[in-house]
């Protein structure tokens, strides 16, 4: 396994100074935004597209830090109501596919996006509950007359190019949770996986062993970020949480940098599920913590994860 960042927190700062300070840190991959909520500050289709002498220097450049690309993101909503919204998702989601291609880079990791509840609708629509039975029929429509059918377009489009796309299991969109990305996966192919992390399932009472393991072999990427759980909130509220993250007060849930949410143990359990479950490639640190400086997130993130990951393969087992 591998050691990686995800550079968005780096985005107000050039890349050479964002990739200098990732191999001061010891990290071995680099994780991209390359449009949509990310941005592509550090990673412009526009520049880089059909431009094999661009995109020679640029893999150059990561190579020169002792680094490589896991993955390049471009998270959207391609599935909007809005069609001017979702044909920019989707602009963009294809121009990252084609970069993804040209630069050989694996994975492309995004959000699978979320419709409104009818052809009328203004903003898109999450359903979270099984009754009153409108949200069934949204539901149904949703799947069967929206997402589905962009996805097997969109997966063929991903299969044709060699690239697999990793979907971020993240509530307010259709794939939120394990079986909602198999449900996907499923009718679409094995090009779609997921880009596990477990920030978004901690929440939700999800065990991350668990859930690994119920992803065997559908494990495409994996951002390591971490959850705290305010037992007392959520004692009164639950978990479905709307307040903005700036009140963490009164909160359920925050986001925490990697240690901040869940224990070592937790933690080593994880990359032991990854392992078993056949993932040994990287986690990326992704940096959302409201309490921690960028740097000092970031740098306990990785001086917690070098002390949890498994980097060397296996030995024969001497003693079966």
């Amino acid at each position: 396994m591998k050691l990686g960042v995800l550079t968005v927190l780096f985005q107000d700062r050039p890349l050479d100074v964002a990739l200098a300070a990732l191999q001061k840190l010891g990290v071995q991959a680099v994780e991209l935004g390359a449009g949509g909520y990310p941005g592509n500050a550090h990673c412009d289709p526009a520049q880089l597209l059909h431009n094999p002498q661009a995109i020679k220097a640029y893999k150059q450049k990561i190579a020169d830090h002792g680094l490589i690309i896991s993955a390049l993101s471009c998270h959207g909503n391609p599935l909007h109501p809005n069609q001017d919204i979702a044909t920019s998702y989707d602009h963009s989601y294809r121009d990252t596919v084609n970069l993804a291609s040209e630069m050989e880079v694996p994975v492309v990791n995004l959000f699978s996006g979320c419709p409104g509840d009818s052809e009328g609708s203004k903003y898109p629509n999450w359903v979270t509950c099984a009754w009153p039975p409108d949200f069934e029929e949204i539901l149904r429509w949703q799947w069967d007359e929206k997402v589905i059918p962009y996805w097997q377009e969109a997966g063929a489009f991903a299969q044709k190019a060699g690239v697999k796309l990793a979907f971020e299991m993240h509530p307010g969109f259709v794939v939120y949770n394990p079986e909602t990305l198999l449900k996907l996966r499923q009718a679409v192919g094995p090009v779609i996986g997921a880009n596990y992390d477990p920030s978004h399932l901690f929440w939700q009472g999800i065990d991350a062993v668990a859930s690994i393991h119920y992803l065997t072999g559908a494990i495409h990427h994996f951002h390591a970020k971490d959850t705290y759980i305010d037992a007392r909130n959520t004692a009164v509220n639950g978990v479905l949480d709307t307040k903005p993250y700036s009140r963490l007060p009164e909160r359920s849930w925050t986001f925490r940098t990697v240690g901040y949410g869940h224990d070592q143990y937790t933690w080593r359990s994880i990359v032991s599920a990854l392992r078993i479950s056949g993932y040994d490639y990287v986690l990326s640190i992704e940096h959302e913590d409201p309490l921690a400086s960028i740097e000092e997130g970031l740098g306990k993130a990785v001086s917690f994860l070098k002390d949890v990951l498994l980097t060397e393969q296996p030995a024969a087992m001497w003693w079966a």
